[in-house]
C-alpha cells in the first residue's frame, strides 16, 4: 500500500472540516477589514507627520494613556532542552526552566488577586500539568479560566514555525491544543488572540489560517529591523493583514507588533532570573525608589505610545520560562500599578491581548493593508535568519514523511471507528511538538533533535500497527 498516496485522498476535504470545527463565531477583524478594504485607510505612500515631533503629555482623562499589563511566559516546547527536560526543569546546567512551577505558582498567585491576569499558550506542556492536578485544583483553574484571570492564547500544542511547516500540520496541531481546551473549559475559553512572539518571520498563510480559525488578532514580535524601523517612523505597527488574495477580506487579520519584543520594558524584569530593582516602599528604609521607578516607568509608557495610534498599549511582563517564582513578579507589578496609578500620568491594569483587542477597536481607527509575508527576518544588516529554511534536512524530511502517514491513521481511525490498543495520538502529540518554532525549523541542539526524531519514531511505529488492522479488516 501506497502510504503517500493514501495521505493525500481526500486530504482538502479533511482540512476544511478540521478548520471548518475551529470556527465558532464571528470575529470583529473581519469588519474592520471591509472598513480599510479599499486602501487600509491612509494610503500606503502618504507619510504622517514624524512621531519622534510629539511630546508626551496627557492632561485629561480623555487623553490618558492606558497600559495593558500583559503577565506571560514563553515556553519552547524543546530548544535548549528537550520537552521532557523543560517540564521537569531537569538538566539545569544547561538552562535553567521547569514549566511545572511556572503553571504551580502563577495559579496560586492568580487565586489572591481577582485583578491579576496571565495568558498562557503551549498545549504540550499545559496538558501534561492539567494531568497530574487534583480535582480541586482543576476547579481553582476553571474559577480562573471563567473569571477572565487566565487567557489561553494561540492554545495550538506548540507555537509553530511558519517557514518550513506545512499547512495540514499546522492545521492539525492547532486542531489538537483547541480540542482539549474545549474539552475541559468550554466556550467561553476558546482563545481569540493569536499569539507567535518568537517565530522567525510570519508568512501571510499563517495569518490567512488564523482569520479562518476565527481570531480575533495576531500578534508577534520579530520582524525585520528595517520593516520594524520603518513603520516606527510611520506609525504603522498595528495593521490589518490580509492573508490570502483569493479569500479576501475573510482572510483580514488584526496584526501587531510587540514594541519591546516580547519581554517586559526595560529596567522592569521582577522575575528572579533579573537584575532589575525592586519596588521598594518603605520610606523608612534608605532605599525607597518608588519616585524614581515609577518616573523611569512612564517614561517607558511615553517612549512606546508615540508610535502607536490609540491611546492603548499593549506592555508584556514576562519572557522565556519566566515565572517559576510567580509571587516575586506579581507583588512587584501590583506595586507598579499602585504607584503608577496615583502619580495620574497613566492608566495601568491587569490586562489581556483579546482585551487589548477590544479597546483598540473600539477607539474606531482605520489601519493600513498589508498582503505579503514578513520574510525574511533579519535583525540588524546583514544578519537573515534564512539558514533554518534547510538546516536538519533530516528531520525536516522524516517530519513530512510522519506527516503522510498521521493522514492516512487519521482516515483509518476515522472509518473504522478506532482500534483496541493503537490510536493516533501519539503521533499527533509527537507531530505536534515537531511543529514548534525551534524543531522543525532545526534551529534546537543536537540531543533535542534527536528527541523529535525518536518522539515520531514512536508515533509512527504505533501508526503503521493501526494500518495494519486496518487492512486486515478490509480483506477479511
Amino acid at each position: 500500500v501506497n502510504i503517500c498516496a493514501l495521505a493525500m485522498v481526500d486530504l482538502c476535504g479533511l482540512l476544511l472540516a478540521c478548520i471548518c470545527c475551529l470556527l465558532a463565531g464571528g470575529g470583529w477583524s473581519v469588519s474592520l477589514a471591509a472598513a480599510t478594504a479599499a486602501n487600509g485607510g491612509r494610503a500606503k505612500g502618504e507619510a504622517p507627520s514624524s512621531p519622534h515631533a510629539e511630546s508626551f503629555s496627557r492632561s485629561s482623562m480623555d487623553d490618558k494613556i492606558q497600559v495593558h499589563v500583559v503577565p506571560h511566559t514563553h515556553d519552547d516546547v524543546g530548544w535548549l532542552k528537550t520537552v521532557d527536560e523543560y517540564y521537569y526543569g531537569a538538566n539545569n546546567s544547561i538552562q535553567r526552566a521547569g514549566v511545572q512551577y511556572i503553571l504551580d505558582t502563577v495559579v496560586t498567585e492568580l487565586s489572591k488577586n481577582p485583578n491579576r491576569t496571565f495568558i498562557y499558550v503551549e498545549i504540550a506542556y499545559f496538558y501534561r500539568w492539567w494531568n497530574e492536578q487534583s480535582n480541586e485544583t482543576k476547579e481553582l483553574v476553571k474559577k480562573l479560566v471563567s473569571n477572565k484571570q487566565l487567557e489561553f492564547v494561540n492554545a495550538g500544542w506548540c507555537m509553530n514555525d511558519e517557514a518550513s511547516t506545512h499547512y495540514n500540520a499546522i492545521v492539525d496541531q492547532m486542531s489538537l491544543g483547541l480540542r482539549f481546551v474545549q474539552e475541559n473549559f468550554g466556550d467561553e475559553a476558546r482563545p481569540r488572540v493569536a499569539w507567535h512572539i518568537d517565530p522567525f518571520g510570519h508568512s501571510a498563510e499563517q495569518a490567512a489560517l488564523f482569520a479562518k480559525m476565527g481570531y480575533d488578532g495576531f500578534f508577534f514580535a520579530r520582524i525585520d529591523y528595517g520593516d520594524r524601523d520603518n513603520r516606527l517612523g510611520n506609525k504603522e505597527m498595528e495593521l490589518v493583514w490580509r492573508g490570502s488574495p483569493s479569500l479576501g477580506s475573510q482572510s483580514d487579520m488584526f496584526t501587531g507588533v510587540l514594541f519591546y519584543g516580547y519581554g517586559p520594558p526595560p529596567d522592569f524584569c521582577f522575575d528572579q532570573g533579573c537584575s532589575d530593582p525592586p519596588i521598594q516602599d518603605d520610606p523608612n528604609l534608605f532605599d525607597y525608589n518608588v519616585d524614581d521607578r515609577v518616573k523611569l516607568f512612564i517614561q517607558r509608557v511615553g517612549d512606546q505610545a508615540i508610535f502607536y495610534n490609540t491611546n492603548n498599549i499593549m506592555m508584556t511582563f514576562g519572557s522565556d520560562f519566566q515565572y517559576q517564582n510567580a509571587l516575586q513578579v506579581y507583588k512587584n507589578l501590583d506595586k507598579l500599578i499602585k504607584y503608577v496609578n496615583a502619580e495620574g500620568t497613566v492608566n495601568m491594569f491587569y490586562s489581556t491581548p483579546s482585551r487589548y483587542v477590544d479597546a483598540v477597536h473600539q477607539a474606531g481607527k482605520t489601519w493600513t493593508l498589508k498582503t505579503d509575508d514578513f520574510f525574511p527576518y533579519a535583525d540588524n544588516p546583514y544578519a537573515f535568519w534564512t539558514g533554518y529554511f534547510t538546516s536538519r534536512p533530516a528531520l525536516k524530511g522524516y517530519t513530512r514523511l510522519c506527516n503522510n502517514y498521521l493522514q492516512v491513521c487519521k482516515q483509518l481511525e476515522a472509518s473504522h471507528g478506532g482500534f483496541t490498543g493503537v490510536s493516533t495520538m501519539k503521533l499527533k502529540e509527537a507531530m505536534g511538538v515537531d511543529q514548534h518554532h525551534d524543531a522543525v525549523s532545526g534551529t534546537e541542539k543536537q540531543h533535542v533533535a534527536d528527541d523529535y526524531a525518536k518522539r515520531l519514531h514512536i508515533g509512527q511505529v504505533e501508526c503503521e500497527s493501526l494500518v495494519g488492522m486496518a487492512l486486515s479488516d478490509l480483506s477479511a
